[in-house]
Order: structure tokens, then sequence, then C-alpha cells
């Protein structure tokens, strides 16, 4: 039973690595809590099937930053999203902030402590970003989706809190259901990523398909790539006789995975537990400008983790050919890499922070 006093704010950044997790909390807290979004701009595209008069929109801005006038932008930004914070709080008295990562997170976290809100904050990543980094003194608690990591002060070592990946309701059913390529023999080859991803991947990966192609491989690919890459892509593909299925963003990424028994993609960490959690053998790219180059470090704890495989981006046309083409005449490759995902679940994160949450309330 929803409870009437008991409200929830859940501030986030505005991509999808740090929106999915969210709302793979705020559903399952929904029942009990009253719970509102606050992201900016970036993230409405996410959240179409979610209340929209519980999603909030704040404008700030990053000064992490060498950029001297991107600092001060965001400086500016900061102070006029805090101010709209404190508005925010003020008005709807909540009764726990949960901080997501990314820097809209930060000016709603940072008001919520000086109103004397209890905060929570939540890391995917191996190595805690820089939001989530300035906030730790202020939180009760960082909830980590891995005890390997990094980046934390030994002095808020009693504040870490394991909880596993926040993993939305609809993938952790799937998991469930997946056995549609359990038996497959050929490759269903999925290529995904972010807007920037998509593009880089959409001019660089054609050409190493081709190759592989030519050289005998057998498999179909599912890629997405931005609206204008289509008819380009989709001409090189069709020129070479490839098997292929092209799409632009999709927030349900559902009806693909279905179809994929290999994933090719950054190494976001959202991105990177739904394939666990799915079976789903991938090859991690990290991106080479991640903040902190974080996206490496969840490549490498995955990939030790005998999970995947990882490619520099630099040495990417070879490597992934060879991959590929191994792949393709060894299939019990994947089957190597299913078996120990199997004993990967990420199914009781979010009891587990909905306990924290009640014994906090309760304190």
């Amino acid at each position: 039973m929803k409870s009437n006093n008991k409200k929830i704010f859940i501030a986030t950044g505005g991509t999808g690595g740090h929106i999915f997790p969210s709302l793979s909390l705020a559903e399952f807290l929904k029942e009990k809590y009253q719970i509102e979004i606050i992201t900016d701009k970036r993230g409405i595209r996410y959240l179409n099937n979610f209340e929209q008069n519980n999603i909030r929109i704040i404008d700030s801005g990053t000064i992490f930053s060498k950029n001297i006038i991107v600092i001060f932008n965001g400086f500016i930004k900061v102070i006029f999203s805090f101010l709209v914070s404190l508005f925010f709080i003020i008005k709807d008295r909540p009764k726990l902030i949960i901080g997501m990562g990314g820097y809209s997170s930060f000016p709603i976290c940072v008001a919520g402590f000086c109103l004397k809100i209890p905060i929570l904050i939540y890391e995917n990543n191996l190595i805690i970003g820089r939001a989530n980094k300035f906030i730790l003194p202020m939180a009760k608690k960082v909830l980590v989706s891995t005890k390997d990591i990094k980046g934390i002060s030994p002095k808020y070592s009693k504040k870490i809190f394991y909880s596993g990946y926040l993993i939305r309701s609809h993938i952790l059913r799937l998991k469930q259901n997946k056995t549609e390529n359990e038996k497959n023999e050929s490759l269903s080859i999925l290529i995904m990523g972010g807007s920037q991803s998509a593009k880089v991947f959409g001019e660089i990966l054609p050409e190493i398909m081709i190759k592989c192609f030519k050289n005998g491989a057998k498999f179909r690919i599912y890629q997405q790539c931005l609206e204008n890459q289509i008819n380009e892509i989709k001409k090189i593909y069709e020129k070479n006789k490839l098997d292929f299925e092209l799409f632009s963003f999709a927030d349900d990424m559902t009806k693909y995975y279905k179809k994929a028994n290999l994933a090719i993609t950054r190494s976001g960490a959202s991105s990177l537990a739904e394939l666990v959690n799915l079976k789903i053998p991938f090859i991690a790219i990290p991106l080479p400008s991640s903040a902190d180059n974080h996206q490496l470090k969840n490549a490498s704890y995955f990939m030790e983790k005998g999970y995947c495989f990882m490619l520099d981006q630099r040495f990417l046309s070879d490597k992934l050919f060879q991959i590929i083409m191994d792949i393709g005449k060894d299939k019990k490759k994947l089957s190597l890499i299913k078996e120990k995902m199997a004993k990967h679940s990420d199914m009781d994160t979010n009891p587990k922070i909905e306990q924290l949450i009640e014994k906090i309330l309760n304190e």
C-alpha cells in the first residue's frame, strides 16, 4: 500500500546509463512510495512510459571541465538549479532523495542535504563518478553494484552498501523467458550504442562486417544507428548481400535482445549489466573519452569475470574481424561465456534497496 506521507525524489543524469537504473528503482518503489524523477532535458526521451506528472526537469550543468568558459557557465547553472531544487524540496517535502549520478543529480542532492533530507547515492560504474564523489560526504549510504568499486576513500567505507545492478523489470522478465536463441546455430549480432557510439560504429563496423562475410562468416546483423546513417548503411549492406536489420534509437531493446546471441557494444555499466543478466555474450569496445576512463574499467571487470571480449578502438578493424571469425568457427566460446553469466543475477537488487530505505525512514 502506498504511503501518503512518504515521497521520494530520484535525481538522475539524463543519459540512458543513468535513466534506466532510475526507472528500475522508481517502478519498483512506486507501489509503496510517491516517486518523482528529477533529471535534465536529455532524460525526457527515455521517460515516455513514466507518469509525466511525476517528472521534473532541472537545467543543470557540469563544473568538471578543463575549459574555463564551460566551468563558469556550469557554475551559474548549478547555482540556479540549486535554488530551483530548494523550491521543489520545500514545496513537496520528500522523505528521502536518491542520487543516481550525473551532474543533474548534484543540485537536488546538495539542496536536500542543506534541508536535512536523508541522501542515498547509487553508483553502477567500477569507479565512483565525479558528482557522486562530491555528494558522498553528505550521503547516508552509497549503493554500489560491485564490491570491486574504486575511488571511495577508506573513511567512507562504512557508507558502502552492496546492492548489485539495477535492471529494469521487463529485462529481468525477459531473462526468465529467453529461449529463442539458446539452440540457434547461426550468429545473430546486435550492434548497440547511444547516439555518439551509434555514429562511430556506423562509420567503422560495416567494412569489418563485410570483410567477415566475404571470408565465410555466417551471421545476421541488428545494428543501431542514427536516422541519417540508415540509408547509407543499408546500401552498403545490400550491395554486399549481408543479412541485416537497421534501427535507430530505441528505449526498449527487448525485441533485439530476444534475437541476439552476441553483442558489440560500448561499456556503460547499465548496458553491460543487462547483457550479463540476459546471458548475451558481448564484445566490449570502451569509449576512449569516457570520464575517468570508467568504460575501460567496466569492460576490464566483466572481461576478468569471463563474460566478454574487450577491444581497444584503436585496433578495432583487425581484432574484431579475428574475434568474429574465431567465434564462427567455434561457437562453444559463446556457450562457455553463457555458463559463467548464468551464475550472475541481479534479481534481488531492488528488494535490498527497498529494505535499506525502510530502515532509514524508520530511524
